[in-house]
């Protein structure tokens, strides 16, 4: 196949220093051998499930068994770190163990065809046809990028690849090419599928408009709506159909609205007995049935409850619930306290998770829009001053919380508890977790009582691959 041998090299395992000396560099050669053959004997499907969902082979006890000890580790890393604090002559052993109870990896309820949100790519496949819709092999960096469809992934409903095969069907018969690079040109490009637990699916088209007129992309947006609701692609049965055209890899509603072209502007989902709406762009767990698990853990955390015979004793006090998202845990969690805030920066999300609240008749949640680093201080001077008991809650991205909500978190002393909610505990939050647990710095602006790490709860939302949900209680 001439694409894939114009850009991969043989490989060998037998170098001599003069061929490592011919390639020029050291990095030279490392990216040289990053761009090797193909030649490891798998298939190509069985080379896409071991990129997107690595554990496949393994049963489902040995994936929790391979989680818990990669979170053991994670674990007793943060120890190490701050008895190191602690003590400048502390050396942690690599073999520590957290100095705190880790529970065992709650598992998925359900593990297989899990995902409710799934987002397919346009690029050459296996054939070199460029408009194949499916999930990477290879990356833009090593230059051997191959798509390969994902029809058997264990994580992939069956509805989402439905709509990717008819999505594919599609862009082939479109007289527009693809847009593979936005400076090449092209116009189709990735779809994206949501669905809920009841089977209602939107699916969300992202289209570079490049040179066309407005009417020009009219007419292919009809093209569009008319192949998915009396077409091949009607088998899909679409609830709603998105369209959103923008220049930029990523670009938020309220950038590049998303056109709503077909079915209801919403589904919605259901958790521990409260209803969602998920727009779009919104944010939700990708596993309902483990975001189930999740979230009554986070309750439980949050703001328990003591049995006092045959009822329960509601905490009193304000949930401050910082990266809240659509509002599901400060919802979920209202009946058991006075008062829930939420902070929230995607101003759709606010709106959604306001909306949950009125759709769930709770009348004691707040969100606020807007960069928590900003919003947060200023509220913690209001809520220093009322009464009762105050719980946080963090649920930020990846990136982590920013150093100024870190700040403000340390500084507000009516703050006893706050849970952490991690889905890569070992990248930022690593730091977080250090900078809410290390002695008082005046230098990093760190002020008030040190909180201490008391419990940590895994929780697997992403059955076949190392990741999970990691819950970390912090207390003072």
């Amino acid at each position: 196949m001439f694409y894939l041998r114009r850009t991969c090299l043989p490989f060998s395992t037998n170098v001599s220093p003069a061929d490592k000396a011919r390639a020029g560099s050291h990095k030279r050669w490392t990216r040289r051998q990053r761009k090797s053959a193909w030649t490891d004997g798998l298939s190509w499907e069985e080379r896409l499930a071991d990129a997107v969902t690595p554990l496949w082979r393994l049963s489902y006890e040995e994936q929790l068994e391979l989680k818990q000890n990669n979170q053991q580790k994670i674990l007793s890393e943060l120890s190490g770190s701050l008895s190191a604090d602690l003590r400048s002559d502390f050396t942690a052993p690599a073999t520590a163990k957290p100095n705190f109870p880790v529970l065992s990896v709650l598992p998925s309820p359900v593990r297989d065809g899990y995902r409710n949100k799934s987002t397919f790519s346009v690029n050459r496949g296996v054939d070199g046809n460029p408009k194949t819709v499916g999930l990477y092999v290879g990356t833009g960096r090593q230059g051997n990028i191959v798509c390969v469809n994902a029809d058997h992934l264990l994580n992939m409903p069956e509805k989402h690849k439905l709509v990717a095969r008819c999505y594919q069907d599609f862009i082939r018969l479109s007289s527009l090419d693809p847009c593979l690079l936005f400076h090449t040109g092209g116009h189709w490009r990735e779809v994206t599928v949501r669905t809920n637990a009841q089977g209602h699916t939107m699916a969300i088209v992202y289209f570079h408009p490049q040179m066309l007129t407005a009417e020009e992309v009219a007419f292919h947006k009809e093209e569009l709506v008319e192949y998915f609701t009396r077409g091949p692609g009607s088998v899909c049965q679409l609830d709603s159909l998105f369209f959103q055209e923008s220049t930029m890899t990523r670009c938020p509603h309220e950038e590049s609205p998303y056109q709503l072209l077909h079915g209801q502007p919403h589904i919605y989902e259901e958790v521990l007995g409260f209803k969602f709406r998920i727009s779009a762009d919104a944010f939700f767990q990708v596993n309902q049935a483990a975001a189930q698990v999740l979230y009554n853990t986070v309750r439980d955390l949050c703001v328990p409850v003591t049995e006092e015979g045959a009822s329960q004793s509601k905490t009193r006090g304000t949930l401050l619930d910082v990266c809240c998202g659509t509002g599901a845990i400060g919802i979920i969690a209202s009946p058991r306290v006075d008062r829930v805030i939420g902070i929230e920066l995607v101003e759709q999300a606010v709106r959604d998770a306001t909306h949950n609240a009125a759709l769930n008749n709770v009348e004691n949640c707040e969100f606020l829009p807007g960069k928590a680093e900003v919003v947060l201080p200023a509220l913690m001077t209001q809520l220093s001053s009322g009464a009762g008991v105050l719980t946080a809650v963090v649920n930020p991205s990846r990136a982590g919380l920013h150093p100024r909500v870190v700040r403000a978190l340390r500084k507000q002393a009516a703050i006893r508890r706050l849970v952490y909610v991690s889905c890569k505990p070992d990248g930022e939050a690593m730091r977080n977790f250090r900078e809410l647990c290390c002695a008082p710095d005046q230098e990093k602006k760190l002020t008030g009582q040190a909180f201490s790490p008391t419990l940590a709860v895994p929780v697997d939302m992403f059955p076949h691959t190392p990741h999970c949900e990691l819950l970390l209680l912090f207390e003072r």
